[in-house]
């Protein structure tokens, strides 16, 4: 009796074992949906978010009924009338090229393509007063979106160049004497030649203090970080127009990109029929068909509503629970946690014009502006956070809506596929040819953007976002209330002049400093 307890105290845990075997082999027969791949996951199950219903469903509901304009949009259309202000570039009377340089400055620009353009600018300019020769600048991986583009596969670089051949002495890479002088020489340890702690907005008096010794005593000097580290005011007239010369006159993109951007603004404006496809011989197909197809107008909306804007934002955007914890993992990750937006609730942030505009609200402003479903829409975006599902609303406002992908054929964007900065820059040149520019919230490519087009005296809209905040957070708004509220409160925000105050970027203010009243 005693051996038999001793024995079937021994086979009680084979027993236990034996059976938990036989429950993880049938566990994924009665549940088989948890053991689906993550890649074939359905959305409920491991998605970060799920799809987001219409958050202002009587305003969508009204603007799908809405009646087309048949045609009568000529104030929505009209170009801007002459506000009295021309570029006045032409008129500087820099001082001449000294025929010794000081030595060679090198900077290292981080962010994505229009910060990176902004601190070329600066560059220059810097470059300028120290009376450095600029090497091109070194464009940083961005780690968001991990793009490796250089200077020459963005920019056109013998144009750049030639353009500023009279203002600074440019080269391409460093003579052999300073090959030494690379982003890893600089990452390894304190380097004397190297430049670590520019200030923000630095003066021209903080550079001649401070550059100008290390390059007298070495004959280079590198400034890494550069980004945002030249000020706007307190400088020479020729300084900040020389600034604007690079910005609008110098930097212009390789020639795949401006191929690429021509043939989008092309079909664009010139739309196949239904039964016709898009062909690498598109344009040459069409050429004798466009003499008597009247040109169509079309809109460039720049949908920035990626991950990174959204989770910085710290706002609610409908994703429900699991959206909201993917995004707070995502600030704690990046940010560590540290985002200012956060301390606030979603409705103090939306009252303040704090968050960026879903596609469902873009949507809804341009319908309540008057553009109707017959619009052509282009959609200047890399990547949207919700995909197709997040856009599909506004589809439905604009059913012309169209993108690089829908307009350009996997062969032409062959050489894009998958770099963030050229992808940028092909929509950067489609929304400088377009009729109206639009962005969905506040940022460096519409800063960009807005400061061109105003160069240039083209019409861009502004969205108010504090008005839009607290119109959509008012549930029992009508449409007819919601869109006269819209038009009444973007009356002078399309594209009007408005003149530079201190702290303000020369770039998206480039009156009075890079314009002159006619």
């Amino acid at each position: 009796m005693t051996r038999f307890h001793h024995r079937s105290h021994c086979y009680q845990p084979l027993r236990r074992k034996a059976i938990a075997g036989l429950f993880v082999l049938l566990f994924p027969v009665f549940l088989p949906f948890l053991f689906i791949p993550f890649s074939h996951a359905s959305p409920s199950t491991f998605s970060e978010w799920n799809v987001p219903k219409p958050r202002h469903l009587p305003l969508l509901r009204s603007a799908l009924q809405r009646e087309n304009s048949n045609g009568d949009q000529s104030d929505l259309w009209a170009p801007l009338t002459d506000q009295g202000w021309r570029p006045c570039l032409g008129s500087v009377n820099a001082p001449s090229l000294p025929q010794k340089s000081e030595g060679y400055l090198q900077v290292f620009l981080d962010g994505g393509l229009n910060q990176q353009r902004m601190g070329i600018c600066d560059a220059v300019a810097v470059a300028k007063i120290l009376n450095a020769t600029l090497v091109i600048p070194h464009l940083e991986v961005n780690p968001v979106w991990q793009d490796s583009s250089s200077f020459m596969d963005i920019f056109d670089v013998d144009h750049f160049i030639n353009v500023l051949n009279d203002d600074i002495s440019i080269v391409k890479e460093l003579p052999d004497e300073f090959s030494w002088s690379t982003r890893e020489y600089y990452a390894t340890t304190i380097r004397a030649t190297r430049i670590k702690r520019a200030p923000v907005h630095a003066s021209a008096n903080w550079y001649l203090e401070n550059v100008l010794p290390v390059l007298q005593s070495y004959g280079i000097a590198a400034i890494s970080p550069f980004s945002h580290r030249f000020s706007f005011d307190n400088l020479a007239s020729e300084i900040q127009q020389l600034r604007c010369k690079v910005n609008f006159k110098a930097l212009v993109f390789v020639p795949h990109i401006r191929a690429l951007g021509d043939a989008l603004v092309h079909r664009l404006r010139y739309p196949p029929g239904e039964s016709e496809a898009f062909s690498t011989n598109y344009l040459r197909e069409t050429t004798d068909q466009n003499d008597k197809q009247r040109p169509q107008k079309f809109v460039v909306l720049h949908l920035r509503f990626d991950k990174d804007m959204a989770a910085h934002s710290a706002c609610d955007f409908g994703g429900g629970k699991a959206e909201k914890l993917a995004l707070a993992k995502y600030r704690q990750t990046i940010w560590q946690g540290r985002v200012l937006n956060s301390q606030f609730t979603d409705e103090e942030l939306r009252s303040q014009g704090r968050c960026p505009l879903t596609p469902e609200e873009i949507g809804l402003l341009l319908a309540a502006l008057g553009f109707d479903n017959s619009t052509r829409l282009y959609l200047a975006s890399h990547k949207v956070y919700g995909g197709e599902a997040r856009i599909s609303t506004l589809r439905e406002l604009f059913p012309l809506m169209e993108d690089k992908k829908s307009l350009a054929t996997s062969e032409e964007r062959v050489r894009i596929k998958g770099k963030a900065s050229l992808l940028a820059a092909v929509d950067y040149y489609v929304g400088m040819q377009s009729d109206i520019f639009v962005s969905a919230s506040p940022g460096n490519m519409h800063n960009a953007l807005v400061g061109h087009r105003t160069f240039e005296n083209r019409k861009t809209i502004r969205p108010n976002m504090a008005l839009l905040g607290q119109l959509f957070l008012n549930k029992s708004i009508t449409w007819s209330e919601f869109r006269q509220a819209v038009v009444e409160g973007h009356q002078n925000r399309q594209g009007q002049l408005r003149l530079r105050k201190p702290k303000q970027s020369i770039y998206t203010y480039p009156a009075p400093d890079c314009m002159c009243q006619a």
